[in-house]
């Protein structure tokens, strides 16, 4: 058979067919973002042309691989992924009557194809999966920052709001400023030094809170993403090894039952001879 499942199969998990895709989705990315540029009309009308062209590969991409895999495609996240950055890409702006603003938010989508190189590349793949498995933990170290953020923002309204109504003249004002010094950005000259010539300890309110948020908060926010990183790489790695050996079984499997068959085939031709 011409398209059988078995060479469709062994087409989308060749090297060849991954890295030609690859390529393409870089090529591509280049391109979105050469047309943000005032071109000439053979050079718009040429990007045009590959970006159909590209669209066209990558909808062949994903039939190939829903044939392969059949609903097995769909049980992995990241072919999810490319497949809801597929369907963006099929939307015929050109041909549906949007309203202006609408076809080119549309348009704009486009440029979310870039994002499939994040599927393309393993160690991009295990950042993005250890960032969505951090959640949980770095949500509950940004309630601790709140918190911390509350408790420093009462007494900063409290006891400076009145000199400082800018920086500390109500709640929300003092958490935007204590973003500030989180930040680094101008908190000493800019916000502690001018706060400290009207009140000489406030260097005791200051300081403290840039040991607690900017230094112990944060470096306990990378500590909980790179532990989920290392851990999400070695399930990967695990998980990759399982498939391989699954891999070469159904494929030590497959000759022995083609083996089998051209077996068979030859009884069947011997007994056909004798009679």
């Amino acid at each position: 058979m011409l398209f059988s499942r078995e060479k469709i199969t062994n087409l989308v998990q060749s090297s060849l067919f991954r890295n030609g895709i690859l390529a393409l989705i870089v090529i591509n990315s280049i391109t979105i973002g050469i047309e943000t540029l005032h071109l000439t009309g053979w050079v718009k009308t040429a990007l045009l042309y590959f970006d159909i062209f590209a669209v066209i590969i990558y909808t062949l991409e994903a039939v190939f691989k829903i044939y392969a895999y059949r609903v097995g495609y769909f049980k992995r996240a990241w072919n999810l992924f490319d497949f809801l950055i597929l369907l963006l890409c099929l939307i015929p702006t050109s041909l549906i009557p949007f309203p202006v603003q609408v076809a080119r938010v549309l348009r704009v989508l486009r440029v979310f194809r870039v994002f499939r190189l994040i599927s393309a590349f393993k160690q991009m793949r295990i950042v993005i999966e250890a960032i969505a498995r951090a959640i949980p933990g770095v949500f509950w170290t940004a309630l601790l920052l709140f918190i911390i953020y509350y408790v420093f923002a009462v007494i900063g309204t409290v006891m400076f709001g009145e000199k400082y109504q800018d920086w500390f003249g109500n709640l929300a004002k003092s958490f935007y400023t204590l973003f500030q010094v989180m930040t680094l950005e101008s908190w000493s000259m800019g916000i502690a030094r001018p706060v400290m010539e009207e009140y000489p300890w406030s260097w005791a309110y200051f300081v403290p809170f840039v040991l607690i948020s900017s230094f112990i908060v944060v470096n306990v926010v990378v500590g909980i993403v790179l532990d989920t990183i290392s851990q999400t790489r070695s399930e990967v790695d695990r998980e990759e090894i399982k498939e391989k050996t699954l891999e070469d079984k159904n494929t030590a499997l497959q000759k022995e039952i083609s083996a089998l068959k051209e077996h068979l085939e030859k009884i069947e031709a011997l007994l056909v001879d004798k009679k």
